[in-house]
């Protein structure tokens, strides 16, 4: 099985991607990873991960944020250029993080007391992140520090966030309890499943 590509907004996106690629079959292996802090970076190299995908799988992973809907926002991003058939173009809806609560057993461990009033339908939620950083402000202290930016602190989310959330994910985060709580979550695993069985 050739090794699969992985472009990501972030180190935690991209914890994801390693994540989901592992659940959906052993055999897969990451080759090249691309991240910069941002779509934007994914945006403006589309047409370079298509011509990537012309040669090895790749899956790119990306926040719906506040666009319309994730058809619309790939329909953008792809202008006229054809849809490579080893581009795994996915959307979060809205955010990686509904991805994450969506695993809600996995979530009550990581925040303990703050996991008492879980959103069910994750991908109806507006803006995810905030929904995770205020039920982690009664989090054990560790979480709490880790999450949860200081009083007047630019950045709306502790300096260990994304470290805390990649451990998360690397160890806690189980896609398959996942994906009954988020469709587009439950859409990118299944059309990995579709490429694992093409490979």
């Amino acid at each position: 099985m050739p090794p699969v590509c992985l472009a990501t907004e972030d180190s935690l996106s991209e914890a994801v991607g390693y994540r989901l690629l592992a659940e959906v079959s052993p055999h897969f292996e990451v080759g090249l990873t691309f991240r910069k802090n941002g779509f934007g970076y994914l945006k403006a190299n589309i047409e370079k991960f298509c011509n990537v995908a012309q040669r090895s799988p790749l899956l790119l992973i990306t926040d719906l944020d506040k666009a319309k809907c994730a058809a619309s926002l790939i329909s953008k991003w792809m202008g006229s250029r054809p849809h490579p058939d080893n581009l795994v173009f996915r959307v979060a809806v809205r955010e990686i993080e509904a991805w994450l609560l969506a695993d809600q057993v996995g979530m009550k461990k990581l925040l303990v007391g703050g996991a008492t009033d879980l959103p069910k339908d994750l991908d109806s939620l507006p803006d995810p992140k905030q929904v995770l950083l205020k039920l982690a402000r009664k989090a054990p202290r560790a979480v709490r520090n880790d999450l949860v930016a200081e009083t007047e602190a630019i950045a709306s989310q502790g300096l260990g966030y994304n470290q805390r959330m990649a451990e998360f994910v690397r160890k806690t985060w189980d896609p398959k309890r996942a994906e009954l709580c988020s469709n587009s979550l439950c859409r990118t695993l299944n059309r990995l499943r579709q490429m694992a069985e093409g490979l």
